[in-house]
């Protein structure tokens, strides 16, 4: 059965194989920086500490960081992937990035777990006050586009951003019931 958590140290190991997937190493929605490690527990542990401290003031000028919730997709104890919403966006992130970015590890994908997640954290965006939420893709990313579209995505756009031709939707909360 799938379920959100918050990402917890329980799920190290789980969460380093699946980081081996990605050829590059970078999950949308993940919190991964340039420079974090995560091959000891105690960097792992340090790294979750840091995904879960409220948004540091000082950075919020620098479009570098917002106040976000990170959950993690999980599967009987399995690292599936990761959803992240944001409950603002700085001028960057309202070109480019958006409220919600996700990730399925590349072995587990094709079986719904994004649409899944999306429609989850959709309540939550909700109950933070927010009345629509941004979400983007790459341009090329087809079966990102259509787990945003079978969740009520609207496309708005497709424009070049400084992270690439990035197709934009709104998804509107006002009315969403998650049905």
């Amino acid at each position: 059965m799938l379920k959100l958590v918050d990402p917890d140290i329980s799920l190290h190991e789980s969460w380093v194989e699946a980081k081996s997937e990605w050829p590059d190493g970078h999950q949308d929605g993940s919190g991964i920086r340039p420079g974090d490690h995560f091959e000891t527990t105690e960097d792992f542990e340090a790294w979750i500490k840091r995904l879960t401290l409220p948004a540091d003031p000082s950075m919020l000028f620098d479009g570098v960081q917002v106040t976000a919730n990170r959950f993690w997709i999980v599967e009987h104890d399995t690292y599936l992937g990761a959803i992240e919403l944001r409950h603002v966006l700085t001028p960057f992130m309202l070109e480019a990035v958006g409220h919600i970015g996700y990730n399925v590890r590349p072995t587990a994908r094709g079986r719904g777990i994004a649409s899944w997640a999306l429609k989850a954290v959709l309540p939550h965006a909700r109950s933070i006050g927010l009345t629509r939420v941004l979400l983007t893709c790459d341009e090329q990313n087809l079966p990102s586009a259509r787990t945003i579209e079978k969740n009520g995505g609207v496309l708005e756009d497709v424009r070049s951003t400084e992270l690439g031709i990035k197709r934009r939707y709104w998804i509107d909360l006002s009315g969403y019931s998650g049905d």
